[in-house]
Protein backbone atom coordinates (compact mmCIF):
# COMPACT_ATOMS: atom_id res chain seq x y z
CA UNK A 1 0.00 0.00 0.00
CA UNK A 2 1.06 3.07 -1.03
CA UNK A 3 1.21 6.92 0.60
CA UNK A 4 0.66 7.92 4.24
CA UNK A 5 -0.72 5.54 6.70
CA UNK A 6 -2.26 6.32 10.13
CA UNK A 7 -3.28 4.82 13.05
CA UNK A 8 -3.44 3.94 16.57
CA UNK A 9 -4.02 1.84 19.75
CA UNK A 10 -7.70 0.82 20.98
CA UNK A 11 -8.16 3.68 23.16
CA UNK A 12 -6.99 6.65 20.98
CA UNK A 13 -4.47 7.89 23.22
CA UNK A 14 -1.80 6.58 20.64
CA UNK A 15 -1.76 7.96 17.08
CA UNK A 16 0.74 7.91 14.46
CA UNK A 17 1.55 8.42 10.99
CA UNK A 18 3.62 6.07 8.98
CA UNK A 19 5.27 8.37 6.01
CA UNK A 20 5.39 6.78 2.68
CA UNK A 21 9.24 4.91 2.45
CA UNK A 22 10.84 1.40 2.80
CA UNK A 23 8.28 -0.69 4.00
CA UNK A 24 7.21 -4.38 3.02
CA UNK A 25 3.68 -5.95 2.60
CA UNK A 26 1.76 -6.93 5.04
CA UNK A 27 2.43 -10.95 6.40
CA UNK A 28 1.08 -12.89 9.03
CA UNK A 29 2.77 -14.65 11.67
CA UNK A 30 1.64 -17.99 13.23
CA UNK A 31 4.63 -18.53 15.38
CA UNK A 32 3.67 -19.99 18.81
CA UNK A 33 5.32 -16.00 20.52
CA UNK A 34 2.68 -14.53 18.61
CA UNK A 35 -0.25 -16.92 19.82
CA UNK A 36 0.79 -16.16 23.76
CA UNK A 37 1.52 -12.42 22.89
CA UNK A 38 -2.32 -11.55 21.51
CA UNK A 39 -3.85 -14.56 22.82
CA UNK A 40 -5.06 -15.32 19.00
CA UNK A 41 -4.15 -17.87 16.49
CA UNK A 42 -1.76 -15.39 14.81
CA UNK A 43 -0.53 -11.47 13.99
CA UNK A 44 -0.17 -9.29 11.35
CA UNK A 45 2.61 -7.28 10.65
CA UNK A 46 4.52 -4.86 8.42
CA UNK A 47 8.03 -4.45 8.42
CA UNK A 48 9.21 -0.57 7.83
CA UNK A 49 11.91 2.05 8.49
CA UNK A 50 11.49 3.39 11.68
CA UNK A 51 12.40 6.20 11.09
CA UNK A 52 8.81 6.70 8.99
CA UNK A 53 7.34 6.52 11.78
CA UNK A 54 5.65 10.03 14.10
CA UNK A 55 3.76 8.37 17.06
CA UNK A 56 2.22 10.78 19.68
CA UNK A 57 0.85 9.72 23.13
CA UNK A 58 3.00 7.77 25.80
CA UNK A 59 4.10 4.37 24.87
CA UNK A 60 5.84 2.14 27.59
CA UNK A 61 8.34 -0.87 26.31
CA UNK A 62 7.90 -4.75 27.44
CA UNK A 63 11.35 -7.07 26.42
CA UNK A 64 11.77 -9.90 24.82
CA UNK A 65 14.47 -12.37 24.10
CA UNK A 66 13.20 -14.56 21.04
CA UNK A 67 14.64 -18.11 20.61
CA UNK A 68 16.94 -16.78 17.80
CA UNK A 69 19.18 -14.63 19.64
CA UNK A 70 17.36 -11.49 18.66
CA UNK A 71 16.61 -8.97 21.58
CA UNK A 72 12.98 -7.50 20.83
CA UNK A 73 11.07 -4.24 22.42
CA UNK A 74 7.61 -4.29 21.94
CA UNK A 75 6.41 -0.35 22.07
CA UNK A 76 2.77 -0.29 22.94
CA UNK A 77 -0.02 2.09 24.77
CA UNK A 78 0.66 3.10 28.08
CA UNK A 79 -3.05 3.28 29.06
CA UNK A 80 -4.95 0.50 27.02
CA UNK A 81 -1.55 -1.88 26.38
CA UNK A 82 -2.68 -2.22 22.53
CA UNK A 83 0.47 -2.84 20.94
CA UNK A 84 1.76 -0.98 17.90
CA UNK A 85 4.76 -1.54 17.03
CA UNK A 86 8.45 -3.76 17.86
CA UNK A 87 11.78 -3.55 16.84
CA UNK A 88 14.53 -6.26 16.98
CA UNK A 89 18.68 -5.70 16.81
CA UNK A 90 18.48 -8.59 14.38
CA UNK A 91 17.05 -5.53 11.67
CA UNK A 92 19.06 -2.62 12.60
CA UNK A 93 16.71 0.56 11.61
CA UNK A 94 13.29 -1.64 11.21
CA UNK A 95 10.39 -1.96 12.51
CA UNK A 96 7.32 -4.24 12.82
CA UNK A 97 3.60 -2.71 12.68
CA UNK A 98 0.90 -4.48 14.29
CA UNK A 99 -1.35 -3.95 11.14
CA UNK A 100 -4.75 -4.06 13.59
CA UNK A 101 -3.57 -0.74 14.74
CA UNK A 102 -3.88 0.92 11.13
CA UNK A 103 -6.75 2.77 10.87
CA UNK A 104 -7.67 0.88 6.98
CA UNK A 105 -6.67 -2.23 8.59
CA UNK A 106 -9.23 -4.22 6.63
CA UNK A 107 -7.37 -3.31 3.50
CA UNK A 108 -4.16 -5.15 4.31
CA UNK A 109 -4.57 -9.02 3.26
CA UNK A 110 -1.05 -10.56 4.18
CA UNK A 111 1.28 -11.37 1.81
CA UNK A 112 2.41 -14.11 3.34
CA UNK A 113 2.47 -16.48 5.81
CA UNK A 114 5.37 -17.08 8.27
CA UNK A 115 5.91 -20.42 11.02
CA UNK A 116 2.87 -22.06 9.50
CA UNK A 117 4.63 -25.22 11.17
CA UNK A 118 3.14 -23.87 14.77
CA UNK A 119 -0.41 -22.54 12.89
CA UNK A 120 -3.50 -24.01 14.81
CA UNK A 121 -4.78 -26.34 12.85
CA UNK A 122 -8.21 -24.83 12.53
CA UNK A 123 -7.14 -21.91 10.61
CA UNK A 124 -7.29 -22.50 6.86
CA UNK A 125 -5.16 -20.71 4.26
CA UNK A 126 -6.21 -19.21 1.32
CA UNK A 127 -5.65 -21.63 -1.93
CA UNK A 128 -2.25 -20.45 -3.26
CA UNK A 129 -1.04 -18.73 -0.62
CA UNK A 130 2.72 -17.89 0.20
CA UNK A 131 3.86 -20.25 3.07
CA UNK A 132 7.28 -20.71 4.92
CA UNK A 133 7.45 -22.96 7.83
CA UNK A 134 10.12 -20.84 9.58
CA UNK A 135 10.90 -17.31 8.54
CA UNK A 136 13.01 -15.50 6.18
CA UNK A 137 16.64 -15.04 8.03
CA UNK A 138 17.68 -11.63 6.37
CA UNK A 139 15.92 -8.15 4.99
CA UNK A 140 16.89 -9.69 1.69
CA UNK A 141 14.98 -12.79 2.10
CA UNK A 142 12.10 -10.79 3.38
CA UNK A 143 11.71 -8.80 0.68
CA UNK A 144 11.72 -11.70 -2.10
CA UNK A 145 9.17 -13.46 0.31
CA UNK A 146 6.65 -10.53 1.00
CA UNK A 147 7.79 -7.85 -1.47
CA UNK A 148 7.76 -3.79 -1.20
CA UNK A 149 4.93 -2.19 -0.31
Amino acid sequence: MKGELTGGCLCGAVRYTLREGLRLNAYACHCTDCQSRTGSAFSEHMLFALADLAITGELDIGEYDQPSGAHSRIYGCAKCKARIYATNDAREGMASLRCGTLDNSASFVPAGHVWVRSKQPWIGLPEGARVMDEQPRSTEEWVAFVGLA
